[in-house]
């Protein structure tokens, strides 16, 4: 009998995994003991981190696409639909076609979702970088802006010790936007204030997520005259007046309000019925070591979707996907799952136009932080022109 494992989710996590379960159950693929199927509610795979690029005018939308079926390999089996219905205890998913599909074997990749609208006035005044529209939204403000002030600010998911997306992501612009703003010849008149909310997971009154990585910020803010402040966690936006104003009590105007949003899970995952994270933010109960839902064996999930105190990155799901396809080989030839994963994360991060950092990280260690180099520099771009489709297609 055919054992069908389908992977939901065309972004990195699910179209890198999809590959590797080919990889990793070949025998069974050549046989017709085992069918690999990938669905996506799009024909084309976008490389969305780089979204944060096209917000400093580095990159057009066509430059990170490929049509999604080129990305996989030809055994994959690649639908185009909408899963409208996860039915875990059946081991059936419903389509927004009609259709339905049974496995033996899912893996959840569907990302997250920005959500501005969950702060009242945000989606009407803030700027955000985390979708291709609104970069380029933002970038056409950062691009004109002559002289004012661009607050910075980031929210995290209400729900206890998980992060908000790109955990790195916000700090980087900050250093993006302050060279981006000196090359135009206009920093001096330009007032760049960054902020970080009261509670961050499990660390409080700090400048990021990570101690270590949070106690070097305030030098190199103070480097850049980038001003900084610990201890605003936005609640409300007034857009007439132009003032962000925090759970904490206070207030601040701005020209430009640079905000990392709050983020949700998908409808059909919030609709699930199996996330048990307040705030209806949909994310589901995963298994820290072997990546499955709670209560259901054969259901795998990464990437942005898990409720772990991991980064919701490409640099978590391509440490993840590994871990899920040894897991349900594992399954499928011994009835076991022999790998565990250990919140391991790596990255490079952009500390400014031309400089980055390599990065990694797992449940245990934090980042170590080491000085920004070009050549850091250069490992990101070529990351981003070639590398990053390699290991969409399971090949790095």
């Amino acid at each position: 009998m055919v054992q069908n494992i389908i992977v939901v989710g065309g972004g990195i996590g699910g179209t890198m995994t999809a590959n590797n379960l080919v990889a990793k159950l070949y025998p069974e693929i050549i046989r017709g003991k085992a069918r690999v199927t990938l669905i996506s509610n799009s024909p084309w795979h976008y490389y969305k981190p780089a979204f944060m690029y096209v917000a400093f005018g580095a990159f057009y939308k066509n430059e990170l696409r490929r049509p999604q079926a080129s990305l996989l390999r030809p055994e994959i089996d690649f639908v185009l639909d909408e899963v409208e219905g996860f039915e875990f205890k059946d081991s059936r998913l419903r389509m927004a076609s009609g259709k339905s599909y049974d496995y033996d074997y899912l893996v959840v990749s569907t990302g997250c979702i920005p959500s501005p609208e969950r702060i009242s006035g945000l989606k009407e005044a803030g700027d955000h970088f985390y979708q291709h529209d609104p970069a380029r939204e933002l970038y056409k403000k950062i691009s004109t802006i002559e002289k004012g002030r661009i607050f910075i600010g980031v929210t995290f998911p209400t729900t206890p010790n998980v992060p908000h997306q790109c955990g790195i992501a916000p700090m980087e612009t900050t250093l993006m936007l302050d060279e981006f703003l000196r090359k135009r010849g206009v920093r001096d008149q330009i007032e760049i204030v960054y902020t970080y909310p009261t509670v961050s997971q499990l660390v409080r009154n700090c400048l990021f997520l990570q101690k270590d990585t949070g106690a070097v910020l305030p030098s190199i803010f103070d480097s850049k005259d980038i001003k900084h402040k610990r201890g605003f966690t936005l609640a409300s936006v007034d857009p007439e007046r132009k003032v962000a104003i925090s759970e904490e009590g206070d207030e601040e105007d701005f020209d430009i309000l640079m905000q990392t949003p709050p983020i949700r899970a998908v409808d059909a995952v919030i609709n699930s019925g199996a996330s048990q994270a307040p705030n209806n933010e949909g994310w589901l109960p995963t298994d820290r070591h072997s990546l499955q839902l709670e209560g259901y064996e054969n259901v795998f999930v990464m990437g942005d979707t898990v409720d772990l105190p991991i980064s919701k990155a490409g640099g978590s799901c391509h440490n993840q996907s590994p871990v899920i396809c040894n897991n349900i080989a594992g399954l499928m030839r011994f009835g076991e799952t022999p790998a565990e994963y250990d919140g391991r994360v790596q990255a490079i991060a952009q500390m400014g136009m031309e400089v980055g950092m390599p990065l990694w990280y797992d449940y245990d260690v934090d980042v170590i932080p080491t000085p920004p180099t070009k050549i850091g520099g250069l490992m990101r771009k070529g990351f981003n022109r070639g590398i990053y489709w390699s290991v969409a297609r399971g090949l790095v």
